[in-house]
């Protein structure tokens, strides 16, 4: 368990955290195309009656966020031991980043 946090983390405890784990631009880069292929497998899913498009998505998108942990980050993905955690930090920095509000240069850790 990371150091700094509780055992049981809230959300406004956790995401610090994480974007500490997303700091280096290739991560977020990664990050954010798995996450853009997920949500245009997921909707394709919906749109065709093709669930195997969902489970497609799913396995693009952590493929490219673990090459990001494992190859450019060099750490152990949050999604170990914290999968929902993780899941929606993945999403809040999807938005942030769409939206301007992060960057996908290095980030400093808040």
């Amino acid at each position: 368990m990371p150091h700094d946090l509780p055992a049981q983390p809230t959300f406004a405890e956790f995401y610090p955290y994480y974007l500490r784990e997303h700091r280096q631009r290739g991560t977020r880069v990664l990050h954010f195309v798995g996450t853009s292929l997920f949500l245009l497998m997921a909707g394709a899913a919906l749109v065709l009656l093709r669930p195997g498009l969902l489970l497609a998505g799913v396995v693009l998108a952590y493929g490219f966020a673990w090459v990001g942990h494992f190859f450019v980050e060099r750490n152990r993905p949050a999604t170990f031991r914290y999968p929902l955690l993780s899941l929606r930090g993945d999403f809040r920095l999807y938005w942030d980043l769409l939206r301007g509000r992060e960057r996908f240069g290095s980030a400093e850790a808040p």
